[in-house]
């Protein structure tokens, strides 16, 4: 096995698009362990309905990036207390077997301290009933990743703030995530690893998996500058651009109403691809016109609340609706409850 060093690169797309070049070009004849940690951000699914994952309204606010990785499994929350490591290698029928990816990772948290870390249902590490480390695959052209995440010292208040969104809200097809109660490590590991950084741990963790004593003698694979700019172009492609992160959202129906001082209003559209598809408001306020001319303008819109609410500048929603803004109307389907 060799070590990939990513050069302390903390953006979230960047590390997805990395490990996602990793496994889709063979550069090395051996399996490859690369160690990530990211600013703080939600590594989506690939089958998930981005927005039926996530708070959108905080994520906005924290400028929090999203990211849709190649495997399937859950969102997670990342921030530079959590570290993800992955195992890439050819796919010699291995795929879905998760205790002999996560044995190296277990044995060397044992070794400093988690004696009670183990592997537990299908993909889960775990101490006690508290998971700190989900698990996920991917495969693509025989090659292939185990990946997984490291909580030692995360902000777990906002993993449960960015990953709550009103689930009422939607209808889809999309994989939805099974959420766990969670726990940092930190307070499990052996007292001389408590004060360490993050960076520091994984570092530690690296020497364990290695069974050596310092850096220097952990094989090392070095990027190069060509396979640096194939990752960015995998980047452009894929990870980072909304049509991968939030368009290649399954199919799905949301809805929201709120009770304004001119009456309730009832906003509903079905998206697909990302884009509406159809747009429908009811409620029980006094309008002039044909709502429809309202219903219209969102059709064919990105769902991203600044293109809808740019598509509905210019129309007199006091005439069909009352005394609201396009702001006020698309809110209706991001705000959280």
């Amino acid at each position: 096995m060799i070590f990939v060093d990513n050069g302390n690169c903390y953006d979230a797309d960047m590390n997805i698009a990395l490990e996602t070049y990793l496994v889709e070009n063979r550069l090395v004849d051996e399996p490859i362990l690369l160690f990530y940690i990211n600013d703080p951000s939600i590594i989506i699914g690939r089958n998930q309905n981005t927005y039926e994952e996530i708070n959108q309204p905080y994520v906005d606010e924290h400028h929090i990036k999203v990211v849709r990785r190649m495997s399937g499994g859950g969102a997670v929350y990342h921030d530079r207390g959590n570290f993800s490591f992955c195992f890439i290698k050819d796919d010699d029928g291995s795929f879905r077997d998760f205790e002999s990816f996560t044995k190296p990772v277990i044995d060397a948290l044992h070794k400093m301290g988690v004696k009670g870390a183990a592997l537990k249902g299908r993909n889960d590490l775990v101490i006690g009933d508290q998971k700190f480390s989900g698990n996920a695959m991917y495969a693509k052209n025989g090659r292939m990743t185990a990946h997984g995440t490291i909580l030692f010292d995360a902000d777990l208040n906002e993993v449960n703030n960015a990953l709550k969104p009103r689930k009422e809200k939607f209808e889809s097809k999309g994989i939805k995530s099974v959420r766990s109660r969670v726990t940092n490590i930190k307070p499990f590991v052996d007292p001389e690893y408590r004060n360490l950084s993050t960076e520091e741990f994984r570092d530690r963790i690296l020497l364990e998996i290695f069974g050596v004593s310092s850096r220097e003698e952990v094989p090392e694979f070095h990027l190069t500058d060509e396979i640096w700019e194939g990752v960015k172009k995998l980047h452009a492609e894929r990870m980072g651009n909304w049509n991968w992160n939030y368009g290649q959202s399954p199919d799905f129906d949301v809805s929201g109403s709120h009770k304004f001082p001119f009456g309730f209003v009832d906003l509903r559209l079905n998206v697909s691809g990302g884009h509406i598809t159809a747009a429908k408001i009811y409620g029980d306020f006094f309008g002039l016109g044909e709502i429809s001319d309202v219903e219209e303008k969102l059709v064919g819109v990105k769902y991203d609340k600044k293109d809808m609410v740019e598509a509905l500048q210019g129309v007199d929603l006091k005439k069909y609706l009352g005394d609201i803004t396009p702001e006020e109307l698309v809110d209706i389907v991001f705000q959280k409850a």
